[in-house]
């Protein structure tokens, strides 16, 4: 059974998953890195706690390879920012720019807004609009108040909330966390509702993100990765692309704590399981995941 922990290894929050191969990697590493690898090293070895591999990615800024530490390629979407005219010129594709137009013409309006309770509540409401998002089950449908305050509370000086509003409701909303030398900022979640899906509020909440970042001078813009394991494009990858979005590699270290996490590198169980099977193999099972959820969920809303 998988599980999580958190401890707090040489300053830093580390999030330690698994169960027989325990893995440990910094908490919000995409915009928190280690100032100490091999002290970091160190310190997750005097935890207390068995964790058998440390994994971490390197800065954007760092184009090549720091650490002598074995590594694999992993990747980001990132969007290089200088001013909020020039990406919407010359970056943005015609599509999205007119989808960003829709919204306000539809009424949507775009706005920073504080860490309160106006914003949990808003957050609650647009996590529990349906379970089912992009044809599997949504982990987060069925929040709570209480876990929208913890989860909206995480990094607190180093967030930026933005929301999407119809009169007074919020639709949608993107929450952007910078790294200490704001270098960088990553969208950590980006969701809209899909009842107010015609009024293209993500296109809005990303034009609103890019804007808000120029104005702070960060340079870079983070939308998670651009591709996950062997999997190839997909609307997602599309949609981020559109939208001035591109593919950046960079490495991911992994750093043996224990005997089991040096065997688990040379046999590669380090990697996800659906990593090891071939990627059209894997993209049937996904169609048979999303149609299996649909009918779940269109049988639910009958009988309901």
């Amino acid at each position: 059974m998988r599980t999580k922990a958190l401890l707090k290894v040489c300053g830093r929050d580390v999030k330690v998953t698994g169960g027989f191969l325990r893995m440990a990697s910094l908490d919000g590493e995409k915009y928190v890195f280690p100032d100490d690898p091999a002290a970091m090293r160190e310190g997750l070895r005097r935890a207390g706690k068995r964790i058998d591999l440390f994994t971490f990615l390197q800065r954007l800024n760092e184009n090549s390879p720091k650490y002598s530490y074995y590594a694999e390629s992993d990747n980001l979407a990132v969007l290089p920012i200088s001013t909020f005219d020039d990406w919407w010129n010359k970056q943005l594709r015609s599509y999205p720019r007119n989808r960003a137009r829709q919204a306000e013409k539809k009424g949507v309006v775009l706005r920073e807004v504080a860490i309160n309770e106006d914003l949990f509540k808003g957050i609650c409401e647009i996590y529990n609009e349906t379970p089912i998002r992009q044809g599997k089950h949504f982990p987060h449908y069925g929040m709570t108040l209480e876990q929208a305050r913890k989860y909206a509370s995480t990094f607190p000086d180093y967030s930026i909330w933005i929301g999407a509003f119809l009169g007074d409701q919020m639709i949608g909303f993107v929450k952007l966390v910078t790294d200490e030398s704001r270098g960088q900022a990553c969208m950590v979640h980006i969701l809209s509702m899909v009842g107010h899906k015609d009024k293209a509020p993500t296109n809005a909440l990303i034009a609103q993100a890019v804007k808000s970042c120029a104005e702070r001078s960060i340079p870079h813009l983070v939308y998670e990765h651009f591709s996950y394991g062997n999997k190839q494009g997909d609307s997602l990858s599309h949609f981020k692309e559109v939208n001035g979005f591109r593919r950046v590699d960079l490495p991911r270290y992994y750093v043996p704590i224990t005997p089991l996490g040096s065997l688990a590198l040379q046999l590669k169980l380090h990697r996800r399981v659906v990593d090891h099977f071939p990627e059209p193999l894997v993209a049937r099972l996904r169609e048979f995941r999303t149609a299996w959820y649909n009918r779940r969920f269109r049988l639910a809303k009958d009988a309901s």
